[in-house]
């Protein structure tokens, strides 16, 4: 980036747009890769490993402020889980937790792409409208294993870019046939020791690499304003629950896919297309 002021200032527009695009299921990892290089800033010239922290730092912020502003939800629904309930918590963590520590670094390299993020936003959007149109009978109460093995692969699929670990949870869940209300829970629920374990991680592997005092600026930017975002934005889940809500979500994650495919084609944005030659 070209100066440590101009860092802050994009580290904390990317925390913004972590808010928003955290509590809606349009995949916020999408977002922040692709709005850099849409934006024609020098991203590439970041340590990748520096990059994917950066990221994983908005996410634990977004979660943070989740928890305050959704916590007692979320509280009471662990509090139904009895031991069989816990076995569905196992199952919905381990598929993500097992692909996400062999094949982190490969997903990294060769699904980072806009193409393949295009081809994720895309999919995702599809699968989640045809998962909307299931019929909501399930609720509280009703999560059994194969709800949890259903979550947890929907959880392992987000790892490619572009899919959406929100959308993608809400996806299995409505195909289970959860109500939407029930499958944002759920959703919100699950992510939490994914996301534990993906901090836990990075954070290991930043400590033993080190930072710059500059690097640190702008990751503590990044996580206040993903914070104040998410908590900003929390009504929005409220909104994403509603009838029709997801197929209108869907067509938004179909048009940023076009945007991106566009100025990818085009070579617009700066350094997209080369990005993408590079690890397709």
């Amino acid at each position: 980036m070209e100066s440590d002021r101009g860092d802050i200032k994009r580290a904390a527009l990317l925390g913004l747009i972590q808010g928003p695009t955290e509590v809606l299921p349009v995949s916020s990892s999408a977002h922040l890769a692709m709005f850099p290089r849409l934006m024609g800033w020098d991203w590439e010239a970041i340590d990748p490993e520096i990059r994917k922290s950066f990221e994983v730092a908005l996410h634990a912020a977004a979660a943070a402020a989740l928890l305050v502003a959704r916590g007692r939800e979320i509280l009471d629904e662990l509090g139904r889980f009895d031991l069989d309930h816990a076995r569905v918590l196992v199952l919905s963590f381990a598929p993500a937790a097992i692909v996400g520590y062999t094949l982190e670094r490969k997903i990294e390299a060769r699904l980072g792409g806009p193409r393949t993020t295009v081809a994720g936003l895309i999919a995702g959007a599809v699968l989640m409208a045809l998962a909307d149109l299931r019929p909501q009978d399930r609720g509280r109460g009703d999560v059994h294993d194969l709800d949890g093995l259903a979550l947890g692969l929907g959880q392992a699929a987000a790892l490619v870019p572009g899919v959406s670990r929100n959308g993608a949870t809400l996806t299995a869940a409505r195909a289970r046939r959860f109500t939407r209300k029930h499958s944002s829970l759920l959703s919100r629920t699950v992510a939490l020791p994914v996301i534990l374990g993906a901090v836990a991680l990075k954070g290991a592997r930043l400590a033993k690499r080190g930072t710059t005092p500059e690097q640190n600026r702008w990751l503590a930017v990044g996580v206040v304003t993903s914070f104040v975002s998410t908590l900003a934005s929390n009504r929005l889940i409220d909104l994403a629950e509603k009838d029709g809500a997801l197929p209108v979500l869907a067509a938004y994650r179909i048009a940023f896919a076009a945007l991106i495919w566009s100025r990818l084609s085009s070579g617009a944005a700066s350094g997209v297309e080369s990005v993408a030659d590079e690890r397709l």
